[in-house]
C-alpha cells in the first residue's frame, strides 16, 4: 500500500489556537517530520490557512482530527505526494 510522504491543505481556523498551536499538534503526529502553516487571509473571526505536512507515513484521518480538535475545518486537499519519494512538480510550456 501506497504512503502519503506530503499533503497540502486549505483549512479555516478561529483566530484561537494560533497557528504555532496547530502546527505543535500536527508534528505530534506519528509518521510526521515537518509542517507549514501559512497565513493566507484574517477575518473577522476566522484565518484561512495552507498547511503543508510532510512526513514519511502521513495517516490522513489523524490529521483531519487534530485540525477539528483545533476548531478548524479542511475547506480542501490542494495536493498530494504518495509512494516511495516526493516527485516535485516542474514548469512546461503549457504553463507559462
Amino acid at each position: 500500500m501506497a504512503t502519503i510522504k506530503r499533503i497540502i491543505l486549505d483549512v479555516l481556523k478561529p483566530h484561537a489556537p494560533s497557528i504555532i498551536e496547530v502546527a505543535e499538534n500536527l508534528s505530534c503526529l506519528e509518521g510526521i517530520t515537518g509542517v507549514n502553516i501559512s497565513l493566507e487571509e484574517v477575518d473577522a473571526e476566522t484565518d484561512s490557512i495552507k498547511i503543508t505536512i510532510e512526513g514519511s507515513n502521513i495517516d490522513y484521518t489523524a490529521v483531519k482530527k487534530a485540525i477539528s480538535e483545533c476548531g478548524a475545518v479542511i475547506h480542501s486537499i490542494d495536493g498530494v505526494s504518495a509512494g516511495i519519494k516526493i516527485i516535485d512538480e516542474v514548469n512546461t510550456p503549457q504553463d507559462r
